[in-house]
């Protein structure tokens, strides 16, 4: 188990296949702000969101994912709680 004050600003977010998801801008609420870089195209101007429940750890300033990248793309969220895709 992790306590979710571990996540920190600017560390890196792996997916459970070890690929690259984003990087944390900050926790909000229940959910981890993605930095806008990593909002992917079409969406670089706002802020993306994953849900906290997908954090498996938090390790070496990485928060390592219990999904596949797949699955953690397509469960992104917008700011207004909709779905990205």
């Amino acid at each position: 188990m992790f306590d979710v004050s571990q996540i920190k600003e600017h560390a890196e977010i792996i997916s459970a296949d070890g690929l690259h998801i984003g990087t944390v801008d900050r926790v909000e609420g229940k959910r981890i702000k993605l930095t806008k870089k990593d909002s992917g195209a079409g969406h670089e101007d706002h802020h993306h969101f994953i849900d906290i429940d997908l954090v498996e750890s938090v390790d070496d300033n990485r928060v390592r994912l219990t999904a596949r990248s797949a699955d953690v793309i397509s469960s992104e969220e917008e700011e207004s709680g909709s779905s990205v895709h």
